[in-house]
Formats: structure tokens, C-alpha cells, sequence
């Protein structure tokens, strides 16, 4: 199954990657937090779904993000830059399966939602957050 969120901010490949990293995460997603130090491209995260490794990792015009133990192969990416709306980022989710739960797809969509609320947040003007922090 896929999902997918629009949130409607001009940025680019460059800022995604420079503001939403791993080091981050806690700025932008108040569903997943670090439970141990960040390791060049993971960390241990723990969430709704559980605790899972969290990688993330730089994709044509941004940033791919995966749960590497999760049984639904929960993925998604950040992106910015293409046709036909360039000027939005573009969040896509995608899991292995062709069903599921009503309250799954609930608890996708609710982590859709915060995502895109945290990148708003991130990319409102005149916001100072710490970049890059450990």
C-alpha cells in the first residue's frame, strides 16, 4: 500500500537534507523518538509501532527514511523538486502488504499528518532550531 502527504513549502533537495536528519527527528516528528545515540545513518527508535533501527538515507531530491526491522517494510520518503508540483515536498509512505487493519491505516495516516505538521514547522520562516545536533 502507499501513502501520500503534500505539504506546500519551496525548499530544496539541499535544505531537506541539511534539516531533516536523523539528529532532528525530535523537532519534526513527535511520533518517533531516539532511544539510543544516533550512528552515521540510524538509530534506535521507539514510536507507536514499536522499536525498529531507523535509517535514513539521501534520494533523488531528498531523503528516504526506513523502519529496517518492521514486518511491514514501513518506508518513506521526503522529496522535493518534481513535475507537476515542483514547490511542494512531497511525503510518500509505503508498506509491503495490500491490506491491512482499519486501525493501522489509522495510525499511518496520524503519522502522516504529524510528519507533515513538523516539516511545516521546520520550514516556517523566521523558526531558529538547532541543526545538527548530538
Amino acid at each position: 500500500m502507499e501513502f501520500f502527504k503534500y505539504v506546500t513549502v519551496n525548499t530544496s533537495e539541499a535544505e531537506l537534507r541539511s534539516l531533516l536528519t536523523l539528529e532532528n527527528l525530535s523537532i519534526y516528528s513527535s511520533e518517533l523518538f531516539p532511544l539510543e545515540k544516533i550512528e552515521d545513518d540510524r538509530v534506535r527508535i521507539g514510536g507507536v509501532w514499536g522499536e525498529f533501527t531507523l535509517t535514513s538515507h539521501p534520494v533523488a531530491g531528498g531523503l528516504r527514511f526506513a523502519l529496517q526491522e518492521c514486518p511491514n517494510a514501513l518506508t518513506w520518503t521526503i522529496t522535493t523538486g518534481f513535475p507537476p508540483e515542483p514547490e511542494v515536498i512531497v511525503i510518500h509512505l509505503t508498506i509491503n502488504r495490500k491490506q491491512k487493519e482499519q486501525d493501522f491505516l489509522e495510525e499511518i495516516e496520524e503519522f502522516m499528518e504529524d510528519l507533515a505538521a513538523g516539516i511545516m514547522k521546520v520550514f516556517t520562516p523566521g523558526r531558529t532550531y538547532l541543526i545538527n545536533y548530538q
